[in-house]
């Protein structure tokens, strides 16, 4: 029985290779017509099926000189735009990369967030996607495609941002009585500059032509708006914290301090109450070591 299996399998390999070299042999002998045939039928399918756009005059494009990068503003309506030549027949779509999720097609809407909308009048090269109050999870990568084969993209990326205040010196400001109590505050990613800028001190606004005097303001208005508030011969009494409030964006505050003969245990005091960063709280530190080892310097500056 174990020779008879045994000639089973030679006559089974056998078989198989000679069926492997008659197909060998058999496309040997093909005509020069089925060779023409077969040259013909691929180039059909290359131009027809796989579209060869790329050496066509009149393949589709997109136009250069749109956009690649869009800066929007939360809650604020934002339209991604693309511009195409020569569409013919095809279609344009909208992609979000993030998710990989088919937006657009043509002028429908492909998505259940109702917040996008595809953009498009009859016989413009103009395709939008437009987003109704976009937020900040919106922020990244979208392309607009044309249904060639392969497809061909224009990749446009969005930025979502809030409008925000800074105040230049940060969370503390430490200086000498004295001194100039010197705050910057910028006003940035606003729809439309703020129609005004207010500073208090504590509970109480701050007022150039108030009765202490010795203030000033200073405000510019545009893209990014800036105010800077200046109070001069500083005393304790103008310690405290100090609120840039535009009408338009979130409020920034600062903490100043005003050091007199005792400063070194008030900067102690402010360093360990205070919510400071770590580089905040390394700087207060050294500072307050610095004093330490030279208390005879009278006019120490902290500020400007």
């Amino acid at each position: 029985m174990g020779y008879t299996a045994s000639g089973v399998k030679s006559a089974l390999w056998l078989s198989l290779l000679h069926g492997f070299l008659f197909l060998i042999a058999d496309s040997g002998t093909e005509s020069p017509q089925d060779h023409t045939t077969m040259d013909i039928s691929s180039r059909h399918f290359r131009a027809e099926f796989l579209q060869e756009w790329q050496g066509s005059p009149d393949a589709p494009y997109f136009d250069p000189s749109t956009p690649r990068n869009i800066t929007g503003l939360v809650g604020h309506p934002v339209r991604l735009l693309c511009r195409v030549k020569n569409l013919q027949n095809r279609t344009v779509s909208w992609v979000r990369h993030r998710d990989i999720h088919l937006l657009t097609v043509g002028r429908y809407t492909y998505t259940s967030d109702q917040r996008f909308e595809a953009q498009h009048k009859p016989r413009s090269e103009e395709w939008a996607l437009r987003i109704r109050s976009p937020q900040r999870r919106d922020s990244g990568q979208y392309e607009c495609q044309i249904s060639t084969t392969p497809p061909i993209g224009h990749a446009v990326f969005l930025n979502i941002v809030e409008p925000e205040t800074i105040i230049s010196s940060g969370p503390e400001l430490f200086l000498q009585a004295g001194s100039t109590i010197n705050l910057t505050c910028t006003v940035r990613h606003t729809p439309e500059p703020p129609s005004s800028i207010t500073w208090t001190h504590g509970e109480q606004v701050i007022n150039f032509d108030s009765a202490r005097g010795g203030i000033s303001l200073v405000t510019e208005k545009g893209l990014k708006s800036t105010s800077r508030l200046l109070v001069q011969r500083a005393t304790g009494s103008d310690a405290g914290v100090y609120t840039c409030g535009p009408n338009n964006a979130p409020p920034a505050a600062t903490r100043v301090h005003v050091l007199s003969g005792e400063h070194p245990a008030a900067m102690q005091q402010g360093c360990a109450k205070s919510k400071l960063d770590i580089t905040t709280s390394i700087l207060c530190c050294l500072i307050t070591l610095y004093i330490l080892r030279k208390p005879t310097i009278s006019n120490l500056q902290f500020g400007t």
